[in-house]
């Protein structure tokens, strides 16, 4: 895979219940950074228009932009979960070992591992925590990066973990 950008080490993970904090989002990420564009449940001509406007926003702030789901929306740097629409940096969200090894198997680029900790997104389901995320990971060589109620500052508590990077969704609201 022959990539265009560096492989970001911070990622807004998009979905509905943003609403308009979306821009407020976007504007908080530093350039380089990565925008993983969901709004799944959006009626397909709503969520091409508001890819769209993403797609202006994250290319004028200089940051990599991903598209998750099956419908074609336009042009992106990579694609979410095994949409094979377009190349370009295949990211794959990862809840456990048997999730990781197929992600390897379809050649994720780089892996979204969560929840680390307890989130709204994943409300009720059981957070990683430190010492399973490490466990998850070990031996692993496609670039990790840390999901669910991450922070800036819960990543760095990550460190000697080998991860590559962290994303979240409230953390950038």
């Amino acid at each position: 895979m022959r990539r265009r950008h560096p492989l970001p080490r911070i990622w807004l993970m998009t979905d509905e219940r943003m609403g308009d904090a979306l821009w407020r989002a976007i504007n908080r990420l530093p350039r380089g950074a990565g925008v993983v564009f969901r709004h799944y449940s959006l009626p397909l001509p709503e969520r091409r228009t508001l890819f769209a406007r993403v797609s202006v926003q994250a290319r004028r702030r200089g940051l990599v932009l991903i598209v998750a789901g099956r419908d074609w929306l336009g042009r992106a740097d990579g694609t979410h979960n095994g949409s094979k629409r377009q190349g370009g940096l295949r990211t794959w969200s990862v809840h456990s070992r048997c999730e990781l090894v197929e992600a390897r198997r379809r050649g994720a680029d780089l892996i979204f591992i969560s929840p680390v900790y307890a989130t709204r997104s994943h409300y009720g389901a059981r957070a990683l925590g430190r010492l399973r995320l490490g466990l998850l990971i070990r031996g692993n060589t496609i670039p990790v990066v840390a999901l669910g109620g991450m922070t800036a500052s819960r990543f760095q508590t990550l460190r000697g973990l080998s991860l590559h990077g962290w994303a979240g969704i409230d953390a950038f609201l």
